[in-house]
């Protein structure tokens, strides 16, 4: 069997789940590591207790892997707000930002910007259709600005930025701050572009919460003050008592705590999973699946405002019937899950998944005509 049937296999969540943009049903190999290191910490032994420490490395490797970086560029963190926090509080200058960025980008950078003494300032923009792009970033440039922080796929219309055109335009002197949590592992991105890439593991990577990391580059680390790292974040070795050590020379230094094991191992399987298979095969199939979405619109008449541009899209349809509501309503009853937000209709399939989901969606669309067409 192929790679990626092995892979396409192993998704077991129930028919119909079409929110992945949402959560992502954790993956079998994300549930074996966990239950693998509950069991190796149940007796204490401190064999056991090395195994699961060793978890963290495990996962800065393979978040590497995937990013083309060393795995020294790599810290873990509870969430990816968290790592924005991290590179967001020790930046100064003006920050440009979509206002219509999820809230852990915007209410983030804002609270960093009211506790910088005026070192930080949010440059808010309102770009067309909510899409960051190099043109409406441009407009806003001046020497005063530092640095971008843009989602690489927008939650709402599903737009994915164009990472080199936002680089190019950004220029060598400012960062470019990416949150990729709806792109990491199933878009084939040049993550090069980027001076942080921030993320986690609960949706795509189907690898449950707790799951967040973030790489920092070295260009990013001499611009970015690790003013909200820990005691594991010093260039000191073992426990730095009665001394207060320099930051660590590595992403170590944007790290506050020892890393949850069973979050590492989680995060470190459902990562594993897709460098098995190559992140090229799943961004393929998944673009397979969005396909078979569009044209289950385009049969309704039901209108997408989501991109149809593969460079400009990955795992999320935007519909807007006439009703979103009431199309959602009808959805729901027949167990298709997805999000109704905004006036619109967000449809989010996985690479694996299943043509049974799918057809239960053209059935469901079906008996909601009367929410879909004016």
């Amino acid at each position: 069997m192929r790679a990626i049937d092995d892979y396409l296999a192993t998704f077991g969540e129930d028919p119909g789940y079409l929110n992945w943009a949402a959560f992502g049903p954790l993956s079998p190999a994300a549930r074996d590591a966990l239950h693998a290191d509950v069991e190796l910490l149940a007796t204490g032994r401190a064999e056991g207790i090395a195994v699961t420490a060793g978890r963290t490395a495990e996962a800065q490797a393979a978040v590497a892997g995937l990013l083309g970086s060393r795995a020294d560029e790599v810290t873990l963190h509870p969430s990816s707000t968290h790592a924005l926090q991290q590179a967001l509080a020790g930046l100064d200058g003006a920050v440009i930002a979509s206002v219509a960025e999820f809230p852990s980008v915007t209410i983030t950078l804002e609270r960093a910007a009211s506790a910088s003494c005026g070192r930080l300032a949010p440059r808010w923009i309102s770009p067309a259709g909510t899409r960051v792009t190099a043109d409406a970033v441009a407009e806003e440039l001046d020497p005063t600005v530092t640095a971008l922080v843009v989602s690489h796929v927008d939650f709402r219309s599903g737009y994915r930025a164009d990472l080199a055109a936002l680089r190019e335009v950004l220029g060598e002197d400012r960062l470019l701050i990416v949150d990729a949590v709806q792109s990491f592992g199933v878009v084939d991105e040049d993550w090069s572009a980027a001076d942080v890439v921030v993320s986690h593991g609960y949706k795509w990577l189907r690898a449950g919460r707790g799951t967040g990391f973030a790489r920092f580059t070295d260009r990013a680390r001499e611009r970015i003050r690790p003013v909200l790292s820990g005691r594991i974040a010093t260039a000191a070795e073992g426990l730095p008592t009665d001394a207060l050590p320099d930051p660590a020379l590595s992403a170590q230094a944007y790290a506050v705590s020892a890393p949850d094991p069973f979050a590492a191992g989680r995060l470190a399987a459902g990562v594993a999973e897709i460098a098995a298979v190559g992140v090229s095969a799943v961004a393929e199939r998944l673009e397979r699946n969005v396909d078979a979405v569009l044209a289950l619109a385009d049969r309704y008449g039901i209108a997408v405002v989501s991109s149809r541009e593969p460079a400009e899209r990955a795992g999320i349809v935007v519909l807007e019937p006439s009703d979103p509501q009431g199309a959602g309503r009808v959805l729901a009853a027949a167990g298709i899950q997805v999000t109704v937000r905004s006036g619109a209709v967000r449809v989010s399939p996985h690479a694996g998944t299943s043509t049974e989901t799918l057809g239960m969606l053209d059935a469901a669309l079906a008996d909601a005509r009367e929410f879909i067409c004016p």
